[in-house]
């Protein structure tokens, strides 16, 4: 920037272990899983616990954001002891167990659930199971999880189950420890998409924004939402609230304009926590980058390991698409002796996939300016996409891009006294593998000035009228929705 010196095979049970689960049955036979890939939220989740009131074990009723769940040994939650990120979260005792009500009319996929053991209990063990058949029956999916960690941790499960599935889950130690359970996701059923990102359907695809690379380090705030001065992997209030006339303000960050249009659009959006590793093709990390469509990543002022360069490269190759944002030479926001033009050139130019991958590099270079120099091309899905046309771009100190001859390279944008050539490119398009990237070189078209407190941002994303239809138009390029 610029304006700122700125995861199912169902097993049948043993009479044994149906004895200790909550709900005497015999384990039905459920559809057998298949190799699926999930590209959207179920609606109303993901569920955070925040929602709804239930302050004693008895079963009952409660409503949560995501629909009516049972809470049988149960409750809602909001002690200091009570391992949460919102207000509250889910407390289990005994053989207790949380029940929907509802059924996912699309289906389940991957189902993420965080759990933790509520202040200094023993540890524990818990289930999830499935049902197809409006909760007459439940199957158990995955293995059982044992609980031993004060912080919350996430479990993963392969559901993918078509047609209507409601979840439930079991506490199966059956030991008066507490259990607490927060942040349950739902990804729908997702037929037969591609791995690594991939997928040409047209339904809505997830969006992973990185913050694991300081990009909120100094005055930038790069990423959907900031909550006490943390970055959350899903941002509050839950995206389900949003509806058409939500505004950006929902979300408190300098991209939550993207985001939450993004949201209306029919996506999901995460951001990847600091702390939080890359990866691709790490089946026990729940934020591999094989679970999402794009991977976005605004100014990164920190160098990518080499781990995490050959995962961002073959999740483009293998399908993925990557949306880079870098911002001008010079502009190392926490002075680790690297800025986003030098880590995006050490990450195409030094990693174990292939050199040079997108044909092109970032010039080190600090322009500002305003230009109408576009590719004329009435049939660029990004120039002239579902989002709107491209006229102009303004950039408030950004880099430059330099394509390398003969390469599968696309310019779109040039600074306004520039040849259409290999040289002073302002954003770009290209393609590797399967997948696909775009890259644009200053953070101060995205920015829609609001951010956390403290922080001096600028309303770059309505700045100028090409700057959102660009973005967004790109987004979908990215996620082969366009």
């Amino acid at each position: 920037m610029k304006h700122l010196v700125r995861f199912l095979a169902v097993p049948l049970l043993s009479a044994a272990l149906l004895a200790a689960c909550a709900r005497q049955e015999a384990a039905p036979t459920l559809p057998a899983a298949a190799n699926v890939r999930q590209d959207a939220s179920a609606a109303g989740f993901p569920e955070t616990f925040d929602t709804g009131s239930k302050t004693s074990y008895a079963s009952g009723t409660v409503a949560l954001g995501s629909g009516a769940w049972t809470f049988s040994d149960a409750l809602l939650g909001n002690a200091a002891a009570d391992v949460k990120t919102g207000s509250q979260s889910a407390r289990v005792r005994n053989s207790g167990t949380l029940t929907m009500n509802f059924d996912l009319a699309s289906g389940a996929g991957t189902v993420t659930l965080d759990h933790a053991r509520y202040g200094s209990d023993a540890a524990g063990t818990w289930e999830l199971w499935a049902s197809t058949n409006g909760g007459s029956s439940f199957g158990k999916v995955g293995s059982t999880i044992t609980n031993s960690g004060t912080a919350l941790s996430t479990a993963s499960f392969a559901v993918n189950l078509p047609g209507t599935v409601r979840l439930q889950v079991r506490k199966t130690d059956g030991g008066s420890n507490r259990l607490n359970f927060d942040n349950l996701t739902v990804q729908t059923y997702g037929g037969t998409g591609a791995g690594g990102g991939g997928g040409t359907t047209t339904g809505g695809k997830k969006f992973l924004f990185d913050a694991s690379h300081a990009e909120t380090a100094g005055n930038a705030d790069w990423v959907l939402d900031v909550d006490g001065g943390t970055v959350p992997r899903f941002p509050t209030p839950a995206a389900a609230g949003i509806t058409a006339s939500t505004p950006e303000t929902y979300w408190t960050a300098a991209l939550s304009s993207w985001g939450v249009a993004l949201v209306k659009l029919g996506n999901s959006v995460e951001n990847l926590p600091v702390g939080t590793a890359i990866t691709y093709g790490n089946a026990s990390n729940p934020q591999d980058l094989s679970n999402y469509s794009v991977f976005v990543v605004d100014e990164p002022n920190n160098l990518f390991t080499a781990s995490e360069k050959t995962a961002i490269v073959t999740f483009v190759k293998n399908g993925g698409g990557l949306f880079m944002i870098s911002d001008h030479t010079v502009s190392d926001r926490d002075n680790d002796g690297y800025d986003s033009p030098a880590i995006w050139n050490d990450l195409m130019s030094n990693n174990s996939v292939q050199a040079n991958p997108f044909g092109y590099s970032i010039a080190l270079t600090n322009i500002s300016e305003t230009t109408s120099n576009v590719l004329a091309s009435s049939s660029n899905s990004i120039l002239h996409g579902s989002q709107g046309n491209v006229t102009q771009l303004k950039f408030s100190n950004g880099a430059t891009i330099t394509k390398t001859s003969g390469s599968q390279a696309q310019p779109l944008v040039w600074q306004g006294s520039s040849a259409q050539g290999l040289s002073n490119i302002m954003c770009a398009s290209s393609t590797f593998g399967t997948g696909r990237v775009f890259v644009i070189t200053d953070s101060s078209p995205a920015d829609d000035g609001t951010g956390s407190p403290g922080n001096t941002v600028y309303p770059g994303w309505t700045e100028i009228s090409s700057h959102a239809p660009l973005h967004l138009n790109a987004s979908l390029w990215l996620a082969k929705q366009q």
